[in-house]
C-alpha cells in the first residue's frame, strides 16, 4: 500500500469532497513520536533513532509521525520520519508536498509553536499566492510584546474568550484569554504550590544532612516544577533550609494564566474567527490520542523497517475506542468443578460474542480460538480453588 499512498490520498480527497462536501482550505499540521522495544544497531537508513521523546522514554529508539488533517479529522497525508527529526525542519517539505499533490490554493495552516521557523514563515508570506498560517508563539515573544499589548483594549471573541489584536510587520498578533483555561491553570498551579510548600515544611522539620537535603530538594523540583519557580529556597552551609514565596513571580504568572499569544498573516480583524481556527488544533490532538491511547501503538515491537510504515483500516465506520469497548465485553473465565475423588475439573472458557462482536471480529479478519478442552488436577484436598477471570 505504501507504493500507492499518494494515489490513495488523492482518491480519498475526491470521495470526501463528493460525498460530504469537504473543503481543504484549512490544514492542521502536527507531529508526535512513538517508541520501540528493540535495541540498536539497526541497518543503515533505518528510521528508528534516539531523539526528543514526547512519551518521556528517551532510553528507547523511536520514529516521528507527521500528520496533516482537515478540521473534520480526515487525513490528507502522513509521513513516518526518523526518530531524531526536529519538528522545525519538517514544515517546508510538507508545504511543498501538499502543493505538489493537491496544487496551490488559498489554504490556512494551523500549527503549534514548535513547528515553524522564522525563515519558513517569511517564505510563506512571500509565496504567490501567499500561504496563510495561524500559529502559537513561545512565551518569550509575549514578554517582548507585552509593553505594546498592555494599553490595548480587550475585545470579546466569544463567550468566555477575550482577545487583543496587534498588527505588526505584515502579521497580526492575537493575545487570547480564556476564562475556562484561566481557572484550569490556576487550579493546577495552586495544587502544585500547596504540595511543594507542604514538602518543604516536612524537610525543614526532618533536618537531614545537607547532601541528603539537596537530593530531596532535587526530587521535589522534578515533581513540582511549576510550583518550584514560585518559591525562593536557600540551603545554608550546615543544611539549614529556608524558603519564601516569590510574590513578584507569582504576580507575573497570574497575569499570564490562561493566555495564548498567536500570530497570523491572515490580516483578519474578526477575533472570533481567529479563535475558532486555533481551537481546531484539538482535532489533531484527538487523532494522536486515538493513535497512542485507543490503538495503543506504543511500544512497538517490530524488528523490520518495512513493517513500521504499515497501516490497515478495516472498520471505517467506527472509532478505535468504540471497537475496543465492544470487544472488551468478551470475557475469559476459568470454571472449577470438584470431583468426588478430591480432584478438580477445570474448564477455560470465553463468553460467546454477540452479533455486533461477531461482525467486528469478521471485519477485522480475526478468528477466535477453539474452546480449549477441560483439564483435571491431581488428587488433592477439596479445599476450593480461587476462581480466575481476565479480559
Amino acid at each position: 500500500m505504501i507504493e500507492y499512498k499518494a494515489e490513495l490520498f488523492e482518491f480519498l480527497n475526491q470521495r470526501w469532497a463528493a460525498l460530504f462536501g469537504v473543503k481543504f482550505d484549512v490544514l492542521l499540521y502536527d507531529l508526535t513520536s512513538t517508541y520501540f522495544e528493540s535495541d540498536p544497531p539497526f541497518p543503515e537508513g533505518d528510521k528508528r533513532r534516539f531523539g526528543h521523546s514526547r512519551d518521556k522514554r528517551s532510553d528507547c529508539v523511536q520514529v516521528v509521525i507527521a500528520l496533516i488533517i482537515t478540521p473534520e479529522g480526515l487525513p490528507l497525508t502522513y509521513e513516518v520520519l526518523s526518530g531524531n527529526t526536529a519538528d522545525k525542519t519538517t514544515l517546508r517539505a510538507f508545504v511543498k508536498k501538499i502543493e505538489d499533490q493537491y496544487g496551490k490554493a488559498d489554504r490556512i495552516w494551523l500549527m503549534d509553536r514548535g513547528v515553524p521557523t522564522e525563515e519558513v514563515l517569511a517564505e510563506m508570506r512571500a509565496s504567490d499566492p501567499p500561504i496563510h498560517y495561524l500559529v502559537g508563539t513561545p512565551k518569550g515573544r509575549l514578554t517582548k510584546l507585552e509593553a505594546e499589548l498592555l494599553p490595548l483594549e480587550w475585545q470579546k471573541a466569544k463567550e468566555g474568550v477575550d482577545v487583543k489584536l496587534l498588527p505588526r510587520e505584515g502579521e497580526l498578533y492575537v493575545l487570547a484569554r480564556s476564562n475556562d483555561r484561566v481557572a484550569k491553570e490556576r487550579a493546577m498551579r495552586r495544587r502544585q504550590l500547596k504540595k511543594l510548600w507542604a514538602r518543604l515544611k516536612e524537610l525543614q522539620q526532618m533536618a537531614p544532612t545537607r547532601d541528603t537535603l539537596l537530593l530531596k530538594l532535587g526530587a521535589a523540583k522534578s515533581q513540582y516544577p511549576s510550583g518550584w519557580r514560585l518559591v525562593k529556597i536557600e540551603v545554608g552551609q550546615e543544611g539549614e533550609l529556608s524558603f519564601c514565596l516569590r510574590k513578584d513571580k507569582l504576580r507575573e504568572v497570574r497575569q499570564r494564566e490562561g493566555r495564548y499569544l498567536l500570530r497570523s498573516n491572515l490580516g483578519s480583524e474578526n477575533p472570533a474567527q481567529l479563535w475558532q481556527l486555533y481551537v481546531l488544533l484539538t482535532q489533531i490532538e484527538e487523532a494522536f490520542k486515538n493513535l497512542k491511547g485507543d490503538l495503543a501503538v506504543r511500544p512497538i515491537f517490530h524488528q523490520l523497517g518495512k513493517r513500521i510504515r504499515k497501516l490497515q483500516l478495516r472498520a471505517p465506520g467506527l472509532t478505535p475506542r468504540s471497537v475496543l469497548e465492544q470487544l472488551s465485553a468478551i470475557q475469559m473465565l476459568d470454571v472449577h468443578f470438584p470431583t468426588t475423588d478430591g480432584r478438580w475439573l477445570i474448564f477455560c472458557r470465553y463468553t460467546s460474542p454477540n452479533k455486533v462482536q461477531k461482525l467486528l471480529i469478521g471485519q477485522l479478519a480475526l478468528e477466535l480460538p477453539a474452546q480449549s478442552p477441560p483439564r483435571i488436577t491431581p488428587r488433592r484436598s477439596l479445599e476450593p480453588l480461587p476462581s480466575r477471570a481476565s479480559l
